[in-house]
């Protein structure tokens, strides 16, 4: 079955204005990220944009004449709202898999986009997908800037969180600074397969009490009674770009592989 990706990227950023037009190794940001969509086997790629800067930024290399910006409304709280009205004003049709790539991961591997597709599409009763990694440091497992997430056998996600999860009782016996277990535990990848519909309901929704104190988006489809489905990533991408420093690391890798 077909999908399609949208890539949300707005101009403004607290730590790092202008973000998805920073320079790495000579192209923007973003179109860092478009260009790893076009080697997946997306049908349509998207920039879902409020900023004429990026609009102009950005091409699909399979149709380099083909505009593929999208100019979506101002006042959007995320990139899920934006992707919703990308799929509303496209006339996607209710069952059409869209796939959600955040625009700050200029490393993200195609394989895990065609993945995270996979996944949606190969269970009807799913209204997501998404991804995971292994965790695998006890400072990472303690970070909360570092989502984790638990699923059950069946793939089914039961929670995301900030907090260090699944937590070892009986390894911590001193509290948090004494934990020494992270095995099994999952770092959550922000990649998101939604069906069209399924993407209109979500952000009518308001934003429900698990969302609004992990400040995490998709406890509010899980509260909602949603399934969403969970998958360790066959590929780990490489890391998203939050800081300056994340922004050099990243340059210098991109670089040094263009060389």
């Amino acid at each position: 079955m077909p999908f399609h990706v949208v890539i949300p990227a707005r101009y403004a950023s607290t730590r790092l204005p202008g973000k998805p037009l920073l320079e790495i190794a000579g192209k923007p940001m973003v179109q860092w990220v478009v260009e790893a969509a076009a080697r997946c086997g997306a049908g349509e790629i998207v920039v879902a944009t409020d900023d004429e800067r990026i609009a102009r930024a950005v091409h699909d290399p399979r149709r380099p004449s083909e505009p593929i910006a999208f100019m979506t409304a101002a006042h959007h709280a995320s990139g899920t709202d934006r992707i919703a009205e990308v799929t509303a004003r496209k006339g996607w049709g209710a069952a059409t898999v869209v796939v959600n790539v955040q625009g700050d991961e200029p490393q993200i591997p195609p394989e895990v986009i065609d993945q995270v597709a996979a996944l949606l599409e190969s269970d009807a009763r799913a209204h997501m997908a998404t991804l995971c990694t292994p965790i695998t440091s006890l400072q990472e497992f303690l970070d909360p800037n570092v989502v984790k997430v638990v699923a059950a056998d069946n793939g089914d996600a039961l929670y995301f969180s900030r907090a260090p999860i699944p937590w070892s009782r009986d390894t911590a016996k001193a509290g948090m600074a004494s934990q020494t277990q992270f095995a099994g535990a999952q770092r959550h990848l922000g990649i998101y397969a939604y069906r069209a519909e399924v993407l209109q309901t979500l952000t009518r929704l308001p934003a429900s009490t698990l969302e609004i104190t992990e400040k995490l988006e998709q406890l509010r489809a899980l509260q909602a009674g949603m399934r969403i489905k969970v998958a360790v990533a066959a590929t780990v991408p490489g890391p998203g770009i939050d800081t300056a420093e994340d922004l050099e690391r990243i340059r210098q890798n991109l670089a040094n592989r263009s060389a």
